[in-house]
């Protein structure tokens, strides 16, 4: 082992548990070979530049994996980034600047390549490739930079993971510390550490399919290097400023959460290059593809959030609604589908809700999409009927596995689906009454709504669901502006708060939200045209219908999306990629075609690249500017004392976010925990965050001696915090429990002295461990 130094510096960083490091000899090594890559090779024969652009043709994509190396890059290299400016040819310019006029024209001779070629090929797997390893490379150069990962110890890795970030990691971690995978597949089923005395069956309750997956091929892949006497990590000692003491250090995926991250950035790697295939195909052009992940790319700090929070759900499950909805575009596009691509649909569906229990409210808004496709005519009533079978049976593969869970069908997304159904096998009979085709469709949509509402409701009170908080309720108390504990509990977290008015901004500055606005109003304007046609009973215009289905489909998913974002600011997660995907129809001549004809078309598109460069490049360089090291001494002072200091069965109780950590690095149980969706838990939180309340103090005692605990983990802040007006526990409490609103807050009579109902045993300068008497 090989002993190494570094030195934390405690100067403050962009986020409260982060520090601002040096840059210098901090670093253990460099990393080697990051050299450049190119798009793609130049064509051995001259492509002339027609005057009028081709017609491309439809082909079937192709789909890869690369293989991962553990291997840190270092000092990403922008030049993918650099804007391209297009600049008319002179003499002057031949004569002066020879060489940047052939590089101009090349550029220009490769872009209208890009925009002729057709989808499918070796060429578009290969920028599939590559924009998939590029965002590979961003993601861990950004998390690495951020947190200075490989340089942490095994806890201090773990401390990163709060809120229910740890409390995911910790049954990954219970995996691979088993004596044998089974065994601790058995123990996160019949798990009693998360809510104590409960035994609950974790898989079940916080959707764990990918912990299990990623556990499962780590100790697959360290038993064969084992097998074979190959080295999986690389371990040295760090020594830290005082008073830290010195740790040891591990890289490789060897190291668990080492493997747990890469599998992740992986994951969503692969994801980039879908999205190439996805614009190319929509858009019919290898140019619409990039013009997705350049949007991307330009937005990244709106479009996702893995890499500061990879171990959420949505990083495992969001990669699977881009594969979900590029396979529903394929269908909606292609006239003879095959079964392999409805059960390609049904595989999907299931991967998506899998790991996220919000899925099923996302998939109900593309029912919602589709719906009103089926009613007019842009849907064939035999395909979109193999389509509602293809969701009934993903939902009802979920519910197996799953266990039996009665979210999956008592949701919106699943009475929609019956309903549905129901309207697709009635549709004749109610033709019948001889009814006009506008009556129709209000009848159609009419039952659609109402069917959809109250079959959700009887499901919901028949199986005894309706005290789980879903999206759909955090909707419509924003919406109702109805508020309670649980609702506030929830809306006052800045990811659930109302979208920035400066995210819009960010978005024009990019040409992110122009470009989407003009394609939108031709979208729009071409299907107010079709429902006109379709109105005069035009039996060829209706036929027509079917060629722009999946344009139409895209269009009411983005009216879909942004209601949803502008309401609750995390779903910005599917608002801003699938603008990126609509900004690749800038390039569709389905769409355009009659601007091809009397302009030249290729320098409006690198114009445009252009402008949107210079911002995009901005913002890139911003995210790799962010430099800082992770370091939160308080709460490692915190798991110390309890790990050395506390019977091994001891119960604690306190804030969600720190109950996560003590779980996960303790190993002790907890009462509480971060997953806020089951209504016992809340019941439990409300309970434990009386402390915070204006109650007394052995009321308190006495409601958390029901419960079992044995500490509580008092937080000074929280007594104090205020995220913004009405948000602070105090005035949460005051709105839950106005009776007790004229005695003091019982967080500063604990602070002050905390006896005789319970006594400090630990505390520091955030902490402060009280045991219940």
């Amino acid at each position: 082992m090989v002993g190494q130094t570094r030195s934390k510096l405690r100067g403050a960083a962009s986020e409260p548990s982060h520090f601002l490091r040096s840059t210098q000899s901090r670093r253990r090594r460099r990393a080697t070979g990051s050299g450049e890559r190119e798009l793609e090779k130049e064509p051995k024969e001259e492509v002339k530049r027609p005057e009028l652009p081709l017609r491309t043709r439809r082909g079937n994509l192709t789909r890869g994996a690369r293989k991962y190396s553990p291997q840190r890059i270092r000092n990403l290299k922008t030049q993918n980034c650099v804007p391209v400016e297009m600049v008319r040819r002179t003499d002057l310019l031949n004569d002066r600047f020879p060489f940047l006029s052939s590089l101009l024209e090349q550029l220009s001779d490769k872009a209208q390549l890009l925009q002729r070629r057709q989808v499918s090929g070796k060429g578009a797997f290969g920028i599939a490739a590559f924009v998939a390893i590029l965002h590979w490379v961003h993601l861990i150069t950004l998390f690495e930079n951020d947190r200075h990962f490989s340089h942490l110890s095994a806890l201090e890795r773990e401390m990163t993971f709060r809120t229910e970030m740890g409390l995911y990691y910790s049954y990954f971690k219970t995996i691979v510390e088993a004596p044998s995978f089974l065994q601790g597949l058995w123990m996160i089923m019949n798990d009693r550490l998360t809510e104590y005395p409960l035994v609950i069956n974790t898989v079940k309750r916080f959707h764990l399919y990918p912990e299990v997956i990623i556990a499962f091929c780590y100790r697959t892949f360290v038993g064969i290097m084992n097998l074979f006497g190959l080295e999986t990590k690389t371990c040295w000692n760090v020594t830290r400023i005082e008073p830290l003491n010195e740790v040891q250090s591990c890289e490789g995926l060897g190291d668990p959460a080492c493997f747990y991250v890469g599998v992740i950035f992986i994951l969503n790697g692969i994801m980039m290059g879908l999205f190439f295939m996805y614009g190319a195909y929509l858009s019919g052009t290898q140019l619409g593809g990039i013009i997705t992940v350049l949007c991307y790319f330009f937005n990244h700090g709106e479009a996702t959030r893995v890499m500061w929070t990879p171990p959420l759900r949505e990083s495992f499950s969001y990669p699977f609604l881009v594969l979900q909805m590029y396979i529903l575009t394929v269908i909606l596009r292609t006239t003879n589908n095959s079964r392999r691509h409805f059960i390609a649909l049904c595989l999907s569906n299931v991967a998506f809700m899998l790991p996220w229990q919000f899925a099923q409210f996302i998939l109900f808004t593309q029912i919602a999409s589709l719906f009103p496709m089926y009613i007019v005519g842009y849907i064939e009533p035999n395909k979109f009927q193999k389509i509602i079978h293809a969701n009934m049976i993903s939902v009802l593969l979920c519910f197996v596995f799953m266990f039996g869970n009665p979210m999956y069908l008592s949701s919106y997304y699943s009475s929609s689906l019956i309903i549905t159904l129901v309207i697709i096998l009635k549709r004749n009979k109610i033709q019948r009454f001889g009814v006009s085709e506008l009556h129709f469709w209000v009848i159609q949509g009419s039952a659609w709504f109402f069917g959809t509402i109250i079959l959700k409701f009887l499901t919901s009170k028949i199986l005894g669901v309706s005290d789980h908080i879903r999206l759909s309720d955090l909707i419509a108390a924003r919406i109702l502006r109805y508020t309670d504990f649980d609702t506030l509990i929830y809306t006052c977290a800045p990811e659930f708060d109302f979208m920035e008015t400066a995210t819009p901004v960010r978005y024009s500055k990019t040409l992110l939200l122009p470009i989407v606005v003009v394609i939108t109003y031709v979208i729009f304007k071409k299907a107010f045209r079709d429902i006109l046609c379709v109105l005069c009973a035009n039996t060829y215009l209706r036929k027509q219908l079917l060629e722009h289905g999946e344009i139409i489909f895209h269009t009411l998913q983005l009216f879909a999306f942004t209601p949803l974002a502008i309401l609750i600011m995390r779903l910005k997660l599917f608002l801003t990629p699938h603008m990126c995907v609509m900004a690749s129809l800038i390039c569709s001549r389905r769409l355009f075609g009659w601007i091809f004809c009397r302009v030249r078309f290729m320098p409006v598109i690198l114009s445009l690249v252009t402008v949107m460069s210079i911002q995009g490049y901005a913002n890139l360089h911003n995210q790799w500017s962010i430099i800082g090291e992770f370091n939160n001494l308080p709460q490692e002072e915190l798991i110390q004392w309890i790990k050395y200091n506390t019977r091994p069965d001891a119960v604690f109780a306190g804030a969600m976010p720190t109950m996560a950590s003590v779980k996960l690095s303790t190993l002790h149980p907890i009462v509480n925990h971060p997953h806020y969706e089951d209504a016992d838990l809340r019941a439990r939180t409300k309970i434990v965050y009386s402390a915070y309340s204006r109650k007394s103090a052995k009321e308190v005692r006495d409601k958390l001696v029901e419960l079992h605990v044995n500490y509580y983990i008092l937080e000074e802040a929280w007594c104090v915090v205020r995220t913004k007006p009405g948000c602070s526990m105090l005035e949460i409490w005051d709105v839950e429990d106005p009776s007790n609103s004229a005695n003091p807050p019982l967080c500063s009579v604990l602070l002050k002295d905390a006896r005789p109902y319970f006594t400090t045993v630990f505390q520091n300068s955030m902490y402060r461990v009280l045991k219940v008497n």
